[in-house]
């Protein structure tokens, strides 16, 4: 078989991205990946000419006007602004928390109106200092806006009560008292009209490409088929769970397509009560401003994660911290492999942040050649 200066594990973003920057230096490149597909959790599949998001929903913000410019060049993008909606039985509310939200809540209108109940209910919980999750979104929030719209939704997400949480979970709650319902306060946002995967085929071009291959049976045949390797899954799977398992959340989704042209009326609204099973359904068509005679929808549920399944989000707690430490010194010292992304970094990474590493390590790769 061909030898290559790369073989790039995984063909999502990270991998990709790395695999544009060095085949424009001329090294030549094998990118395998496990599924079937190419893009990663960013892959859009067309299902009656919408572009679904097969793995959650994926908006692209950032404030990094480099970044911005990087992925306009593979894409041209809309004016889509975030602005989940959450309902909490028969009450629906704007997200992120803001005037809007406060308005239905309580009747109110004014800012200083807002401020005063939260403070209000905030004192009346009698908290100083939170010793877990439950008790730090009252001391934050107040009672309404945590029994509302955080505690059934973040029970879910994570499968545990919020009394067995850390506090460290919600750091801080942003409380906006404008009208506003913009999720994000990046200055640059949108979906690539087209969806994410004409983006990864794009930066793609250049390289072999090889889907549905599992790399560590790959690996038993074509051991010397690379100098290097860019790792882009799991860290503790790599070194065979030696130490132990990270932890993970998983997600499960459940896509139909239903014969109307308006589900929702939103691409993004959360459930926030316990008694609705998923956290949230994404109606995709509304992405890209759809205006199709049919409409396909997502419903999300979190679950546990176990070997086999697949990864989402890491459980960035202490022990599970600690142990990643363990497996990053054992990957420091692999020779000639370079860990990388969600996986391989065991981090939580909004996408512009996973091209500024990915661009950023390649930087180090080309500083190390010369």
């Amino acid at each position: 078989m061909k030898k290559y200066d790369y073989l790039i594990v995984g063909a999502g973003l990270y991998g990709a991205v790395m695999a544009y920057e060095l085949g424009k230096k001329g090294k030549s490149c094998l990118v395998i990946d496990k599924r079937d597909h190419i893009a990663g959790n960013i892959y859009c599949e067309d299902v009656e000419g919408i572009h679904v998001h097969k793995y959650g929903a994926h908006i692209f913000h950032t404030s990094d006007k480099n970044i911005w410019d990087y992925i306009n060049r593979f894409a041209e993008f809309n004016h889509y602004i975030n602005s989940p909606v959450a309902v909490y039985k028969d009450e629906l509310y704007n997200l992120p928390f803001n005037m809007n939200t406060f308005s239905k809540m309580w009747g109110i209108k004014t800012p200083e109106e807002a401020k005063k109940i939260i403070e209000r209910q905030r004192k009346e919980t009698g908290i100083t200092e939170p010793k877990n999750l439950e008790e730090q979104a009252l001391f934050l929030g107040g009672k309404d806006i945590y029994e509302k719209l955080i505690k059934g939704y973040t029970e879910k997400q994570w499968g545990r009560k919020c009394t067995e949480l850390p506090a460290f979970i919600i750091k801080r709650l942003p409380f906006r008292f404008v009208y506003d319902n913009n999720y994000f306060n990046d200055r640059y946002q949108g979906i690539p009209i087209g969806g994410y995967t004409p983006i990864v085929e794009k930066m793609l071009e250049k390289a072999d490409v090889r889907t549905g291959v599992d790399f560590f049976e790959f690996r038993k045949q074509n051991a010397d088929i690379a100098e290097k390797i860019i790792f882009t899954g799991m860290i503790d799977e790599y070194f065979d769970y030696r130490l132990g398992a990270l932890e993970y959340r998983s997600v499960r989704f459940e896509t139909e397509v239903l014969d109307c042209d308006n589900y929702q009326g939103n691409a993004v609204v959360n459930y926030t009560d316990s008694e609705v099973p998923y956290t949230r359904v994404i109606e995709h068509k509304h992405f890209e401003f759809g205006k199709q005679e049919k409409t396909v929808i997502s419903r999300e549920y979190s679950s546990e994660w176990v070997v086999g399944m697949e990864p989402y989000y890491p459980v960035n707690d202490e022990k599970n911290n600690a142990l990643f430490e363990q497996y990053k010194k054992l990957a420091d010292s692999e020779k000639n492999v370079i860990f990388g992304g969600r996986l391989g970094n065991y981090k939580y990474y909004d996408m512009d942040k996973v091209i500024a590493a990915a661009l950023e390590q390649f930087e180090k790769i080309m500083q190390t050649a010369e």
